[in-house]
C-alpha cells in the first residue's frame, strides 16, 4: 500500500504566506498599469559606516543627491523630505514653470532652474527609478545610467503573479535599458535631454544554443516616459505634465548630406534647433559626448562601433578577465562642428586635433547624423 506523503504544517505555511505575499503584490501591480518598473544589473554601493569615536569627513555638498539611497518601501517619505528640504530655495521656482519643447519624436524640458540647482535633484530622479548611475559629471552636466531592466515587461499570468514574484530571477524579459541626460545652461535656466539606448538578448549559432546582446532602436517612446516622470518630481501635476509631452509634433525638418571633402550635413533649421537635435542623436547612435562649446558649436566625441555596445553588458566574461571597455581598437575621438550658415545649418566631422580631414571615417559618421536628422 503507497503511502502519501504528508508536507510538514510548518513548511505548508511558509509557502502559502510566500504565494499570498506575491499575489497581494502582482495584483497591485496589474492595477496599477505601470509602464516602467527598472532594476538595475548591478547593486548600489553603500557609503562605509563610521565608527562612533570618529566624525564623518566634511564633503562638497554642491552635487550631493538629497536624502540618500531611496528604496522602494520609503520612497514616498523621502520624496516628501527632498521636498521639504529644498522647498525654500528651489521648489517655488520650480513648480508650474517647468515645460516640454518638442521637434518630430524629439523632446526635453525647459527649466528654469540653474544646473547648479537642479543637479542634485535630477540625480535623486535616477536613483528613484530604480537605477543605478553608471557615471556623472556636474560640470559637463552628463549623467548616465547603467543597464537596467525594465521588469513591467514581464508577463502577468497566474505562474508570475505568485511564484514568480517569489523567485523573480526567473523570469527575464531579454531586454535592457541605458538612459544619458545631459543638462545644458541657458539665460534662463536649464534645458534636460534624456536618450535612450537598448539591448536585447538573441540567440545565435547554428543550433540556437547561445545567446549574445545585440543593440536595439532606441525608444523615444521610453524617453518621453521618464521626461514625464521628470516633470512630476519637479513639480509639475501628473496630468498637465502628461498632456505637455503627448502634445502635437511640430513639423520635423529636413536635412541631406552634400558630398565633399570633407563631407557636410545641411539642415534646414535654426542654429540653436539644430544644437539640439544633434546632441540628441549623438547621444543615441553609439557616440559618447566628453564636452562641448555651445558658443564654438562645437561637441567633442568617442565613437564607438554600435556592434560592441553589447560587449560592455555583464554577463560577458572578457570584461571580468581584463578585457577592453569599448573593443580591441579603443574608441576614436572627432569633434563635431554645427555652424550657423544664414537660415540653415551646417555639421561637420572634424578630426580630435580640429585640423585636416577625418578621412572616410568622418564621411561615414557625417552620413549616420544626415540620416538620423531627415
Amino acid at each position: 500500500m503507497n503511502r502519501i506523503p504528508v508536507v510538514p504544517a510548518a513548511r505548508t505555511t511558509a509557502l502559502a504566506v510566500a504565494v499570498a505575499l506575491a499575489g497581494c503584490s502582482s495584483i497591485g501591480d496589474m492595477l496599477s498599469g505601470d509602464k516602467v518598473d527598472y532594476r538595475s544589473t548591478k547593486v548600489r554601493e553603500q557609503p562605509l559606516d563610521v565608527p562612533p569615536d570618529l566624525s564623518q569627513l566634511a564633503r562638497d555638498s554642491r552635487y550631493q543627491a538629497q536624502g540618500g539611497v531611496v528604496s522602494a518601501a520609503n520612497s514616498g517619505l523621502a520624496t516628501s523630505a527632498n521636498g521639504a528640504a529644498m522647498a525654500g530655495a528651489v521648489a517655488p521656482a520650480a513648480r508650474g514653470e517647468t515645460r516640454v519643447e518638442r521637434l518630430g519624436n524629439e523632446r526635453w524640458l525647459v527649466v528654469p532652474m540653474s544646473p547648479d540647482q537642479l543637479w542634485p535633484q535630477l540625480k535623486t530622479f535616477w536613483q528613484e527609478r530604480g537605477f543605478v548611475i553608471e557615471s556623472e559629471d556636474a560640470q559637463t552636466g552628463i549623467l548616465e545610467t547603467d543597464w537596467a531592466e525594465n521588469r513591467a515587461k514581464l508577463p502577468h499570468d497566474f505562474i508570475r503573479t505568485t511564484i514568480g514574484r517569489v523567485f523573480g530571477n526567473l523570469y527575464d524579459t531579454g531586454e535592457r535599458d541605458r538612459f544619458r541626460m545631459r543638462v545644458e545652461r541657458t539665460a534662463t535656466g536649464s534645458e534636460v535631454y534624456i536618450a535612450h539606448r537598448g539591448l536585447e538578448e538573441v540567440y545565435v549559432g547554428d543550433r540556437k544554443d547561445a545567446t549574445e546582446w545585440r543593440p536595439r532602436a532606441s525608444d523615444p517612446q521610453l524617453e518621453a516616459e521618464m521626461l514625464t516622470r521628470l516633470m512630476v518630481k519637479l513639480g509639475t501635476p501628473e496630468t498637465q505634465a502628461r498632456e505637455a509631452v503627448a502634445a502635437p509634433a511640430v513639423a520635423q525638418s529636413r536635412a541631406r548630406l552634400v558630398q565633399g571633402t570633407p563631407a557636410t550635413v545641411e539642415v534646414d533649421e535654426s542654429f540653436d534647433r539644430a544644437w539640439r537635435r544633434v546632441g540628441l542623436v549623438l547621444d543615441r547612435t553609439g557616440f559618447s559626448v566628453e564636452d562641448r562649446d555651445r558658443a564654438a558649436g562645437l561637441y567633442f566625441v568617442r565613437y564607438i562601433d554600435p556592434k560592441e555596445i553589447g560587449k560592455e553588458e555583464p554577463g560577458f566574461f572578457s570584461k571580468l578577465f581584463g578585457g577592453a571597455k569599448d573593443g580591441p581598437a579603443g574608441p576614436q575621438r572627432y569633434r563635431v562642428l554645427v555652424k550657423a550658415a544664414g537660415d540653415k545649418t551646417t555639421v561637420t566631422v572634424q578630426p580630435a586635433s580640429g585640423s585636416g580631414s577625418a578621412g572616410e571615417s568622418g564621411d561615414r559618421i557625417a552620413g549616420i547624423l544626415a540620416n538620423e536628422l531627415r
